[in-house]
């Protein structure tokens, strides 16, 4: 078989920009719009410094990292959704059916040809590296293209990240779709959760946290400007190293021992097990006589459940039965 000529993947590139721009149904302020605006619109969405106005809801939707995709599914929208891609881990079963209509682009970061590819007009991000200027799929290049794109607002946070974030962003994926009344639906669903945690936490004594996600000559734990931290305190806990400023940081074992935690919450994803984790934290020799070393009391999270998406308030009640499981009987 012969080889392609470089002249034809030169074209056919510039075939897919010219097709991805043409039919991007989400205006930036400061493109053209393209026919009459839709009923409800035009929406505009200030998101991490990007201000998009959008005359219509987007048509051919890719979402890239779990919570992303899970947001678009759990407001129905699988209809509007062309691609998606990197998951930590299972998709929720409620969302499964829809889920396996939509074509995955790749295991993780799709190729900005392979994204092109699938001719999106909008690309929603759940972490920064979605939209790595590096590998050429950064939000500039995606509006060059005519493509819109939208990323998590835990990824540029104003303040710390509470649930009024997670109501945020909810709501301003419905609004660009326009469907608010399917957030509304939904945040109310999500509420109900964190309001019977609330109700069985009534006048709990705080449980001291640590969280290890992971790291051998240091551990990455969970700082203060994350959703995770936000997580803990609902479940009745106190995140021991909630001061660092950002949402993740690295600290030392013998900072982890100085401090002392009563519950080690793991977050469990990628290549080292939970069970390889608990090894590591029982046999390190600073935290033998940390209290949950030496009792063995250990929380267990998946990584999608602790950044900002549907999932939190699920991640919050299973936290909860841990940290206090008396008040769950």
């Amino acid at each position: 078989m012969m080889g392609i000529r470089p002249e034809f993947l030169l074209s056919a590139l510039a075939a897919a920009l010219l097709v991805s721009g043409c039919g991007a149904p989400g205006a930036r302020e400061d493109a053209a719009p393209a026919g009459p605006a839709a009923e409800g619109f035009p929406v505009t969405v200030t998101n991490c410094g990007v201000r998009t106005t959008y005359q219509r809801p987007p048509q051919r939707a890719v979402s890239l990292n779990q919570h992303a995709t899970e947001v678009m599914l759990a407001l129905g929208l699988e209809k509007s959704m062309v691609g998606t891609g990197y998951l930590d881990d299972r998709i929720l079963p409620e969302y499964r059916p829809a889920y396996d209509r939509i074509e995955v682009l790749a295991e993780e970061y799709p190729s900005f040809e392979t994204l092109l590819s699938a001719e999106p007009d909008f690309v929603y991000g759940g972490f920064a590296s979605t939209f790595d200027e590096k590998e050429g799929r950064s939000r500039a290049a995606l509006a060059k293209a005519g493509i819109d794109s939208y990323l998590n607002v835990e990824e540029c946070p104003a303040g710390p990240v509470t649930m009024a974030a997670m109501d945020q962003e909810i709501r301003n994926v419905a609004r660009i779709f326009g469907v608010p009344e399917r957030a509304e639906r939904e945040l109310e669903r999500l509420h109900a959760v964190l309001d019977r945690v609330e109700d069985r936490l009534s006048g709990v004594k705080p449980v001291e946290v640590f969280v290890y996600d992971s790291g051998d000559k240091t551990a990455f734990t969970a700082g203060g400007a994350g959703v995770g931290n936000e997580m803990i305190r609902r479940a009745g806990g106190v995140n021991l190293f909630a001061d660092l400023d950002k949402a993740f940081g690295d600290v030392s074992f013998e900072q982890v021992a100085e401090r002392a935690p009563e519950v080690v919450v793991i977050y469990d994803y990628g290549d080292q097990s939970v069970e390889e984790k608990k090894r590591f934290l029982l046999a390190h020799p600073a935290l033998k006589d940390v209290p949950a070393i030496r009792d063995k009391r250990f929380a267990v999270l998946p990584l999608s459940s602790t950044v900002l998406g549907v999932r939190v308030p699920a991640g919050v009640d299973s936290l909860a039965r841990r940290l206090h499981p008396e008040r769950f009987k």
